[in-house]
């Protein structure tokens, strides 16, 4: 498998403060372990490109980009809402990644790699049409959707998504959309409160109790992801990465071990391989232990290159 690795600087920029725990220190941690175990060195690396205006307009109104826009301070740091703040360069940011997104898309439909991880910050996947919320600005995995539509005519898209919370944003987004079809795992009840209850046909919620383990975890999945998928036959497959359900994440009470990782991706590259001529692009989102992060991460690049998992050292 050719798995293309795709950052940029620029997503260190943004910070919500020292005490914040979406913090510039996720990228140094995980680019930090795939180095170490020799992945990095094996993955096709290239720096993102900024989001236009045009491929952001595709999912959040104009009027709320304008919105976001103006927030943005000169100096200093500003509130949006309880846990989501802005510096000067966290727009600057946010569109380097959702660029990720938008550039892994053009890779695997032009065949230059089999699949795609997106190492970036600030995430997206809470971020709804019209509302910026959870550390997200723009929704990283409904751009790069949106791009797949409107570039290469892609009609049934899955979009995965792991995290410990529910991919709200993205449901806002996406909600009774016959061409997408979401499947989110998460804690429930927890953040964000909100579209924890499956209304939409297209939307295959997956809520977890506290405490949930891997067995468990892939109990769950096999029976309410993958009938749905095989039904939908995906002719590309998006992943939201989040690596918070470890079972050593503050965030969370979900008890995911690094092989879960590797598991629920060598299961997204199985529906890939049937429908989509493998065609994947993950993102990351959650994640803020770094040590259970990057040996997360770890784990999810090891199965999107097609090698055997092993215990972490």
């Amino acid at each position: 498998m050719i798995t293309a690795y795709l950052t940029h600087p620029d997503c260190s920029l943004h910070h919500m403060g020292p005490e914040h725990p979406e913090s510039p220190q996720r990228l140094e941690a995980i680019r930090a372990r795939l180095s170490l175990a020799g992945l990095l060195q094996q993955t096709m690396q290239a720096d993102a490109k900024e989001a236009c205006e045009e491929a952001l307009a595709r999912v959040h109104p104009l009027r709320h980009l304008r919105s976001l826009d103006k927030c943005l301070p000169t100096e200093g740091i500003v509130t949006l809402d309880s846990d989501t703040m802005m510096n000067p360069d966290s727009l600057q940011a946010a569109r380097v990644a959702a660029g990720a997104v938008i550039r892994g898309v053009d890779q695997v439909f032009k065949r230059q790699a089999d699949n795609v991880f997106c190492a970036v910050r600030p995430p997206g996947h809470h971020a709804e049409a019209s509302d910026a919320m959870g550390f997200c600005f723009y929704n990283n995995i409904a751009v790069g959707a949106a791009h797949a539509r409107a570039k290469y005519g892609a009609k049934r898209i899955a979009i995965l998504d792991f995290d410990v919370h529910q991919c709200n944003g993205t449901i806002d987004i996406f909600k009774n959309d016959p061409e997408v079809l979401i499947c989110t795992s998460f804690q429930y009840p927890f953040y964000p409160w909100r579209y924890l209850r499956s209304e939409w046909q297209n939307v295959v919620n997956t809520p977890l109790e506290v405490g949930t383990d891997g067995p468990e975890f892939r109990r769950i999945i096999e029976n309410h992801w993958l009938p749905a998928l095989h039904a939908f036959k995906p002719d590309l497959v998006l992943i939201s990465a989040g690596f918070d359900a470890h079972r050593d994440d503050p965030m969370g009470d979900i008890c995911l071990e690094d092989e879960d990782f590797y598991w629920i991706t060598h299961l997204a590259m199985e529906i890939a391989t049937l429908y989509a001529d493998n065609r994947i692009v993950s993102v990351l989102e959650g994640g803020y232990n770094p040590k259970s992060l990057a040996s997360g991460v770890e784990a999810h690049i090891k199965a999107l290159l097609g090698l055997p998992f092993s215990e972490v050292p």
